[in-house]
């Protein structure tokens, strides 16, 4: 993929530097595969995993449903490179999309990445930079929310915790600290019938469940043992 890369010897020699100094592949390359798309991601952002392709596919099925009306509304928070949104995007024909992130450089990428869709990112803190008037109109709420816990985040490989920004990969003290923010104001954000969905490691899910219960969402859990992840969806009431 290098050799691919580089447009001249010296190109590919300062790459090689940079991948055995430990930046990852991605960084070095500039792009990373997922969904079968090229997302550009910069150094220093976070690199889309191939496990939250699981993800994707889990929201795709959903807002699939969804489109008897013109457009199915999807909300991307902590979107970093807006790999999620890019590949829903890609997914579906009739998407209406927003994004977030609380990291500018994520956003760069983010609006490199969903310009040809007319997407449309925001920097700032979760729904906070949202316009107002999506309140109660999101068919599809995903977000990759960061959830290691604060006491394992130096455990995780390098390539991570040297090279990516820490508020995308710590979830505080149980890792489940944004998780439970935006599930808390999920509802009244959510269309009647809409969705949250969530990407959780195995042994939070008791935890994650009883969040989006407490939060009035009805919760079930989506594993692949394939991607070697787990989604937790909480589906919003319906009026009657």
């Amino acid at each position: 993929m290098l050799i691919s890369a580089a447009r001249t010897p010296a190109d590919l020699a300062a790459m090689v530097d940079r991948r055995a100094d430990g930046l990852p592949l991605e960084h070095v390359l500039g792009w990373a595969e997922f969904c079968g798309l090229r997302i550009a991601v910069d150094p220093g952002v976070f690199v889309p995993r191939r496990r939250t392709e699981f993800l994707v596919r889990q929201a795709a099925a959903l807002a699939g449903q969804a489109l008897a009306r013109p457009r199915a509304v999807v909300v991307d928070l902590c979107c970093g490179s807006g790999a999620v949104g890019a590949a829903l995007v890609a997914a579906l024909d009739r998407v209406e999309l927003y994004a977030v992130d609380i990291d500018p450089a994520a956003v760069r990428c983010a609006r490199r990445n969903l310009a040809a869709s007319g997407g449309q990112a925001y920097v700032g803190d979760l729904y906070e930079p949202l316009p107002a008037t999506l309140r109660g109109r999101v068919d599809i709420l995903v977000a990759n929310v960061p959830y290691v816990p604060t006491g394992e985040v130096g455990l995780l490989p390098p390539e991570a915790r040297v090279h990516e920004p820490r508020v995308a990969l710590d979830g505080g003290p149980d890792g489940l600290d944004v998780l439970r923010r935006v599930t808390a104001a999920a509802p009244r954000w959510l269309a009647p019938g809409g969705h949250l969905l969530f990407e959780t490691s195995e042994r939070q899910i008791p935890q994650a469940v009883d969040t989006f219960a407490r939060s009035g969402l009805i919760p079930r859990v989506a594993s692949s043992d394939e991607r070697n992840a787990t989604v937790v969806i909480g589906a919003g009431r319906r009026p009657g």
